[in-house]
């Protein structure tokens, strides 16, 4: 791990990774929306609606993941003072808040014509609405101060207060009496849909995570480069006012 505060060794670790991230993003993606939204069987009881799973579903667990992956990096980056941690939680933000808002806006669609409404305030929804709000603040801290210091520090702390409402996610359908229906693929007895729909479901969920690997290398690569010319130019201006 402290091999990776090197800037430069880290840019050269996601450059190899790169290529093979797009890779099973691309295939991932292209083979399990494919299957999942032209040829998996409809649904008995949803009917066509179910279609809406294979977005939905995937987008939810990179929700959740990468606000995990946020926390983990903001504790590396408060305890060890690891810069690079900081700036995989700074550049993952805007990709979680994104798959954040997809699985909102995907479960409205699939609740109005399952549940007769775009929106309940059910624990599942809610929560889920509370994380996009989370990713908001976390993205808000960072503009929020002049001093890059101050605001990784601000943010790691929101990160890590926040991921208390991950295992609320996780378990608000054990937890209360909800609309949103119960786990059906990691389960303790095992996955409960059938294979034709759990196939693409897991593909697209694979080409999901492929996609914010490949996103994350070049973000990452972009914060670090601003960095860099952000001490360039205030070395240069030091050097201005010195002479």
């Amino acid at each position: 791990m402290h091999a990776l505060a090197n800037p430069a060794r880290f840019l050269r670790l996601m450059a190899a990774i790169r290529p093979y991230a797009a890779a099973v993003a691309i295939i991932g993606l292209v083979v399990g929306l494919g299957w999942g939204l032209l040829i998996s069987p409809r649904d008995y009881q949803q009917g066509e609606t179910v279609r809406i799973m294979y977005i939905h579903v995937p987008s939810a667990w990179m929700a959740m993941f990468i606000y995990a992956a946020i926390a983990v990096s903001s504790a590396v980056a408060l305890i060890w003072r690891h810069p690079v941690a900081e700036l995989v939680a700074k550049a993952s933000a805007p990709v979680g808040a994104a798959f954040t808002l997809i699985c909102l806006v995907t479960g409205s669609l699939w609740g109005k014509p399952m549940w007769g409404t775009w929106w309940v305030w059910d624990a599942r929804l809610t929560s889920m609405l509370i994380l996009f709000f989370l990713y908001l603040g976390y993205i808000a801290l960072w503009e929020a101060f002049d001093d890059p210091s101050r605001a990784g520090r601000a943010a790691a702390i929101l990160a890590l207060v926040g991921a208390v409402n991950l295992p609320i996610i996780k378990f608000s359908v054990d937890w209360w009496n909800t609309l949103h229906q119960p786990a059906s693929v990691l389960t303790l007895e095992g996955p409960k849909i059938h294979p034709d729909i759990l196939w693409p479901l897991l593909i697209t969920a694979v080409g999901a995570q492929g996609y914010y690997v490949w996103i994350l290398s070049l973000r990452v690569r972009a914060e670090i480069l601003n960095r860099q010319a952000r001490i360039l130019r205030f070395s240069a201006a030091a050097d201005r006012r010195a002479g």
